[in-house]
């Protein structure tokens, strides 16, 4: 798992999202314990696919989840939804512009074998940008049952469980129609992980690493 103690040396993250509401979903948990526990983080999200409506829910779900005051910066762009894979050069392009001298400490991202095309091409991307950051892939309960066995544990207080959940309720309007979209499915999967990782408040967000580095200092 992620040891909380590790929070304090994080002073860069970047989340990466194909669309609105996936890093809320996927990791804003551990978005809000991470940024309660070490204030000073400095935070990027950047979301690739949204319109008006969606842009509008996820900067206000985002500026729940990230306390006041955090450096905390925001970019939501507008590639067509469930077309990534034939998007690709363009994605590519942004993450070009994104890298520079830019060295996040750790990128949250989709995971690789995530069944959504979008999804995919996101996670392959950050792969290919941000090669000396560790890299965590968060998961995306949706129809596809494409959840597997992650490797890093995230445990949650139930303060953080609570807040990730008013948050993705009643930010997120447009979703509430989708069946998937449940707070019953959304504790339920955080449940279960903090299960695996025997979690102190019985919760926990999991992500799934396929390279870790380990530093002697």
């Amino acid at each position: 798992m992620l040891p909380v103690p590790l929070f304090s040396q994080i002073r860069d993250v970047l989340c990466l999202g194909a669309h609105c509401d996936d890093v809320e979903i996927g990791c804003g948990g551990t978005l809000a314990a991470l940024t309660r526990a070490n204030p000073h983080c400095r935070v990027r999200i950047v979301t690739f696919s949204g319109n008006a409506t969606r842009r509008a829910e996820s900067r206000t779900a985002l500026q729940r989840l990230v306390p006041t005051g955090s450096a905390t910066q925001v970019e939501i762009h507008d590639f067509r939804d469930g077309f990534f894979p034939a998007q690709w050069s363009d994605i590519k392009g942004v993450f070009e512009a994104m890298k520079g001298g830019y060295r996040p400490d750790v990128v949250l991202t989709h995971h690789a074998d995530d069944r959504h095309q979008d999804h995919r091409v996101v996670c392959e991307l950050a792969w290919n940008t941000f090669r000396d950051s560790m890299m965590l892939e968060y998961e995306i309960p949706k129809w596809d049952g494409d959840l597997g066995r992650p490797q890093v544990y995230v445990p949650l207080q139930k303060s953080a469980v609570d807040l990730k959940l008013r948050t993705l309720d009643e930010c997120f309007p447009s979703q509430r129609e989708r069946a998937w979209f449940s707070a019953d499915v959304f504790t339920g999967l955080m449940r279960l992980r903090g299960m695996e990782c025997n979690a102190p408040d019985g919760f926990a967000e999991a992500f799934h690493v396929r390279k870790l580095v380990l530093a002697w200092r």
